[in-house]
């Protein structure tokens, strides 16, 4: 089976790569030549655990391929996937330039029957106004060609993203014909092998879910930061707490974790864009919108329980900061925490020093050199007023608190992720702040 991928960010590329690992001929394509001639060297544009290798090895099998022209092999191809970027426009909705501008490349070059496929993150009525620029696109060619719009949303974890792919533990498919719905099954039948995960939907019920599942993510986080907050003020630990309600089966273990909020290229951007899509037919998602501003504040506590630590008086300070990316396992830091952090401290007149086993140089060209970068976590730490733990990485979990006391200035640490033991620090001699404790 032939494919093809537009686009070759963080979806795209990974799609494509897991794909031709299952024996599919594919081929991504992308308008950046440059970032197509790199691809076309091995040279990978972001950090995701075995993608690296996973590329290398299906471009020498001969089925990853990458280019710049759809047209060329668009004859070729059973499917066209839309992978391309959905940012926020000005308003926070999704700006869909450029999947139409898919849309209309596909309707002025298609032959014979294909499917277009939505695996960019879409709000619901997106499928029919891609078949609309198809369509229009058809006319302007006097040509009258069958054709199929369906909707694939990814549910892609960035750091985990091979395993989920590879493993999934569902499919998402919206299709309006049957044809589209064979074509679909045998596309993804060597993913189901052991068991069919598909989930067949109309095409705007597969568009909501994927909206749908991000915010009630978000949603359970921003939750859990906003119990933890009232623990702190009655003197409850949220550690138990968010054990205590976990153990209920109705809402299980996972995302109550409190922490300094949640960033990244999906929830912060998708719970903005369901807003803004709910707005657009005259309803208001209040909750959602409580989702983001609680989200919005907790990205500034640390820096708020540092201010009060000091009494204000932060100019001067030297502040470290381990852990940059939104996550552990990516160099991903849009909408990151740390960077909200890094903007409050520069600003109280602090000297900054940062270290993460992998964002640094994504940092560097979001700030410059606004910031110290160090070579370990503990060079950051080095006649350091505090420590402020920003992202969960492994290498941060056990740490010599001999060494920390021997460099540090003041030993006083701000855990915003929770996986220290507060009372095993303090009674190595550190003051030591968490959430919810």
């Amino acid at each position: 089976m032939n494919i093809a991928i537009v686009g070759t960010g963080y979806v795209g590329l990974v799609s494509g790569t897991c794909f031709s690992e299952m024996g599919i001929n594919v081929t991504c394509i992308d308008i950046d030549a440059k970032k197509i001639n790199a691809l076309n060297k091995g040279i990978i544009p972001i950090y995701e655990p075995s993608l690296e290798e996973m590329v290398h090895k299906n471009q020498k099998a001969g089925r990853l391929h990458f280019s710049t022209d759809l047209a060329s092999i668009i004859d070729n191809v059973e499917i066209v996937f839309c992978a391309v970027g959905t940012p926020p426009d000005e308003d926070g909705s999704a700006d869909l330039k450029y999947v139409i501008n898919v849309a209309r490349t596909f309707g002025q070059n298609i032959k014979n029957y294909t499917l277009i496929v939505t695996k960019s993150t879409v709000p619901v009525g997106t499928a029919d106004k891609v078949k609309k620029a198809v369509l229009e696109e058809l006319e302007k060619r006097n040509v009258n060609i069958e054709f199929d719009v369906a909707s694939n949303p990814e549910f892609l974890k960035e750091g985990a993203a091979i395993k989920d792919f590879m493993s999934p533990d569902r499919v998402v498919i919206g299709v309006n014909s049957q044809r589209a719905r064979d074509t679909m099954e045998r596309l993804y039948k060597p993913f189901m092998l052991t068991n069919n995960r598909i989930v067949f939907t109309d095409v705007a019920s597969a568009e909501m879910i994927k909206y749908a599942a991000n915010s009630m993510l978000a949603t359970r986080i921003s939750f859990m930061n906003d119990i933890a907050n009232l623990c702190e003020i009655v003197g409850a630990n949220v550690n138990m707490v968010r054990k205590g309600i976990g153990s209920d089966t109705r809402i299980g273990k996972k995302f109550l974790y409190p922490g300094c909020g949640y960033g990244g290229s999906c929830f912060p951007k998708d719970v903005k864009a369901l807003i803004k899509s709910a707005e657009k037919e005259g309803y208001d998602m209040k909750v959602l919108k409580a989702v983001e501003e609680v989200n919005n504040k907790q990205k500034s506590l640390l820096y708020d329980k540092l201010y009060k630590y000091y009494k204000g008086n932060l100019k001067g300070k030297v502040i470290a900061l381990w852990g940059l990316a939104f996550k552990p396992e990516t160099d991903d830091m849009r909408e990151a925490p740390a960077l909200v952090m890094i903007d409050l401290l520069l600003e109280a007149g602090c000297e900054v020093k940062v270290y993460d086993p992998i964002a640094m140089d994504e940092c560097k060209k979001r700030i410059g050199d606004t910031v110290e970068y160090c070579e370990t976590k503990y060079d950051a730490i080095k006649e350091a007023d505090a420590l402020l733990l920003i992202t969960e990485w492994n290498e941060f979990r056990i740490v010599d608190c001999t060494k920390m006391c021997n460099v540090m200035k003041n030993k006083v640490i701000f855990d915003g992720r929770n996986i220290y033991d507060k009372k095993e620090l303090e009674n190595k001699g550190f003051t030591y702040f968490g959430i919810g404790l």
